[in-house]
């Protein structure tokens, strides 16, 4: 299983970022994948997830802001980030095989698969 994000880069407060994520090495749309952020200092924390049906669960402090969507032919998971804001700067990590698909409150699991990240950084 290999997991590549890409897309993130430095934006003023109130922009907006797309992040994709290209997987291999397994049945992309069977399982549950999901996005992570890890700010300086803090946890890695749940940001949104989707199953192989499409539902998708997010945190509060996303909602409305971040949407999560995949490109089954293309074996591409993509976050949309609008509206950002300095508190959303952190490593941007995509991850899939989730034990549970749903975005859980503390710090985020460790299992699964994960790529290596991609910097979002926000400017005030």
């Amino acid at each position: 299983v290999h997991l590549e994000e890409s897309g993130g880069g430095s934006v003023q407060a109130g922009g907006s970022l797309r992040l994709s994520c290209v997987a291999s090495g397994y049945t992309y749309s069977s399982v549950c994948m999901g996005w992570f952020r890890q700010a300086p200092g803090k946890e890695r924390e749940g940001l949104v997830t989707i199953d192989r049906y499409g539902y998708t669960t997010s945190a509060d402090s996303v909602k409305g802001r971040f949407t999560i969507s995949s490109d089954n032919a293309k074996h591409t998971l993509y976050l949309q980030l609008n509206s950002l804001t300095p508190e959303d700067t952190g490593m941007y990590y995509c991850a899939a095989f989730l034990p549970v698909c749903a975005v859980l409150p503390g710090p985020a699991t460790k299992e699964g698969y994960w790529g290596q990240g991609t910097q979002v950084t926000v400017s005030s």
